[in-house]
C-alpha cells in the first residue's frame, strides 16, 4: 500500500493527475469546471461542426448546460459561435488560436507530469531490484 492510503495502482494513476491540476491551478489561468474543460476538449479533439444539441447529446446534458459553458468559455475566447446560415436555429461552436493556446498549454502541463511520473517510476523500479 502506498503512502497515500490508496493501493499502489490507483495512486500511479491519480498522482500525474494531481500534479497537472496543481500545474494548472498555479498557472494563473481560467479555472474551467470539469464540464467546461469536458466541453472544449469535445470541440477541439472531435470531429465538427458541433451544435449545442449535439454537444449536449454527446455530454448527456441539457442545452442550457452547454450554453452556459459556452458563455463562460466564450468570454475566455477559446470558442466562437457561428450562426448556422442555412438553419438559423442552429449554432455551431468553432475553435478558436486563443483555445487552441490553451490547450497546448495544458497538453504541455499533461506531458511535464507524465515525464516526472515516469522518472519516479523508473526510479522505485530501480530501487526495488
Amino acid at each position: 500500500m502506498s503512502l497515500s492510503g490508496l493501493d499502489d495502482r490507483i495512486d500511479a494513476l491519480l498522482s500525474p493527475w494531481m500534479q497537472t491540476v496543481i500545474a494548472y491551478v498555479q498557472s494563473n489561468r481560467p479555472d474551467l469546471t470539469n464540464r467546461q474543460m469536458a466541453l472544449l476538449l469535445l470541440v477541439y479533439l472531435t470531429p465538427g461542426p458541433h451544435t449545442v444539441r449535439g454537444l449536449a447529446a454527446k455530454l448527456r446534458v441539457s442545452k442550457p448546460v452547454i450554453t452556459r459553458a459556452l458563455n463562460t468559455l466564450g468570454a475566455f475566447g477559446y470558442i466562437r459561435r457561428q450562426k448556422d446560415e442555412s438553419d438559423l436555429r442552429n449554432i455551431f461552436v468553432e475553435r478558436t488560436a486563443q483555445g487552441h493556446e490553451f490547450l497546448e498549454t495544458f497538453a504541455g502541463m499533461i506531458e511535464t507530469t507524465q515525464g516526472h511520473a515516469n522518472r519516479n517510476t523508473a526510479r522505485e523500479d530501480r530501487a526495488y531490484l
